[in-house]
């Protein structure tokens, strides 16, 4: 047969928030005239989406609408500090300090609110943009109450802080706790190999990932496709090339990257194992979604064929090589 299939196994754990170093967020939330919030952080957006899901959790926190929700100026020359967009720790990091922020401020305004109903404030409820007492016809919308608290003197503002539990490592031999969460995953691959050419096509990935809580999960499955897209091409075609110190791949005529025909169909499961730290239970995705990939269809390259790849990227000409070789030695 010129074509042959196959299916791989990896499973991988990765960690989110570092404790070998201070890591470390700030934010500051208000629920503003009319019921609109406004959260203020240095957050980084570089395409992640983590202001979706900062308005989120922000809306889900103060009771407000998350349409309704403003994400200010991150020049931390101006807002509270919130660290880098790296090593999968935004929702981690400033999804919970966005949270903490955000329930101080509703705080302020429940509390005013049970002084005006003469109601005890843990009967207070928010949520869509409005604010109610529990067994009683007290309900109105959120911009009304924070008339209400203005009127009085107070302004439903709250700021936070969140960080890791600091440890360090052993400066001898390096033991310790390096970060405060974990996250697992574990994905399955299935590859056709053509045994003519070399050439290796993803059909298919199993992705199943804890992510402890998922704030958007529309947002964690992509993140996943994405990891699983950018990790095919490190397994499969991106060969970037040195030589002498100075790279010999100088454009990308010559540098395969992965175009929507190679996108396999990616089926995504979502774990939701709670982080116990954290006032969210989130944890993170973004890289952990991509390092299962490669070990995954290199075992289904294996299980198609037979030959171990241990060089990235399988291009079709090691792949056939591997094959060759394999041959040869079995007619010896």
């Amino acid at each position: 047969m010129a074509r042959k299939r196959g299916r791989g196994m990896a499973a991988c754990w990765y960690g989110i928030a570092r404790t070998a170093a201070v890591d470390r967020a700030g934010a500051w939330a208000e629920i503003d005239d009319g019921g609109s919030a406004k959260i203020i952080t240095g957050v980084t957006e570089i395409g992640e989406g983590i202001l979706t899901v900062l308005a989120q959790i922000a809306a889900h926190e103060m009771g407000v609408k998350p349409e309704h929700v403003v994400i200010g100026d991150n020049d931390t020359g101006r807002s509270p500090e919130a660290a880098h967009a790296g090593a999968s720790r935004q929702t981690y990091m400033i999804g919970n300090v966005v949270a903490l922020a955000s329930r101080e401020a509703r705080k302020r305004l429940v509390e005013v609110m049970a002084d005006v109903w003469d109601v005890e404030v843990e009967t207070i409820r928010t949520g869509n943009g409005e604010i109610w007492a529990e067994n009683t016809n007290h309900r109105i919308s959120m911009g009304e109450a924070v008339t209400f608290a203005k009127g009085r003197g107070v302004v439903p503002v709250g700021s936070a802080t969140f960080g890791t539990d600091t440890t360090g490592l052993d400066p001898v031999d390096g033991s310790g706790n390096p970060w405060q969460a974990y996250v697992f995953g574990c994905q399955v691959a299935e590859v056709e190999v053509d045994t003519v050419t070399g050439e290796v096509q993803v059909l298919g990935v199993w992705a199943a990932h804890d992510v402890g809580r998922a704030v958007n999960p529309q947002g964690v499955e992509g993140q996943i496709e994405g990891g699983i897209v950018q990790a095919l091409g490190q397994a499969l075609m991106e060969d970037y090339e040195l030589k002498d110190g100075h790279t010999s791949t100088s454009g990308f005529a010559k540098y395969i990257l992965p175009t929507s025909l190679d996108v396999p169909r990616v089926n995504s499961i979502i774990i939701e194992d709670p982080d116990p730290i954290g006032p969210l239970g989130v944890k993170g995705i973004g890289e952990p979604a991509m390092v299962p990939t490669i070990p995954a269809v290199m075992n289904a390259i294996y299980d198609a064929v037979g030959v171990r790849i241990f060089d990235l990227p399988a291009t079709p000409e090691k792949v056939l090589m591997a094959i060759r070789a394999k041959e040869r030695e079995a007619a010896e």
